[in-house]
């Protein structure tokens, strides 16, 4: 928990150092993002239905990627978090509601909620809270890591588009 607390202090203050001038992406860049990572979510959520752990291993997630979450623990790169997702891809649908979102050259991050449906019957649906790290390699955006704990951003509302 105080690796989370830790991440989003660090994140929040990046956020905060960046000068007003620099800290307002062109809409250009910001609507680009929007859409290459909204078809990577759009990807996990089809990998998910397909309980198709590799998938998400590899084509959502760079080989170094650190995942920290509530109840779940720290993996670091991809063979920790491998059975992870070979675990939770096998009775459980989700899908990502990207919530706020911030890019600048090639990194960015999105604040978003990860609904998950379990398939199993017995198991209510729940939300993590997730902060979605990206970087762009080889001119495709990554996820390098996330954070997540139970709850939602319900309250956080995106800002209005310029």
């Amino acid at each position: 928990m105080r690796f989370i607390a830790v991440l989003l202090l660090l994140v929040s203050g990046l956020a905060v150092a960046v000068p007003p001038a620099v800290a307002t992406p062109p809409d250009a860049e910001l609507v680009a993002f929007r859409q290459a990572i909204r078809a990577k979510y759009d990807l996990k959520e089809k990998a998910f239905a397909a309980h198709d752990a590799e998938t998400i291993v590899t084509r959502f997630y760079t080989a170094d990627v650190v995942s920290a979450g509530e109840g779940e623990g720290v993996f670091i790169g991809r063979d920790q978090i491998r059975p992870l997702y070979q675990e939770v891809v096998k009775d459980n649908k989700v899908k990502v509601e990207s919530v706020q979102t911030f890019v600048k050259g090639d990194v960015g991050w999105d604040w978003a909620n990860f609904h998950v449906y379990p398939t199993d019957g017995k198991t209510q649906p729940f939300t993590f809270a997730i902060l979605f790290l990206w970087t762009r390699v080889n001119g495709e955006w990554m996820c390098k890591g996330d954070s997540f704990i139970k709850g939602s951003f319900k309250d956080l509302k995106a800002p209005t588009p310029r």
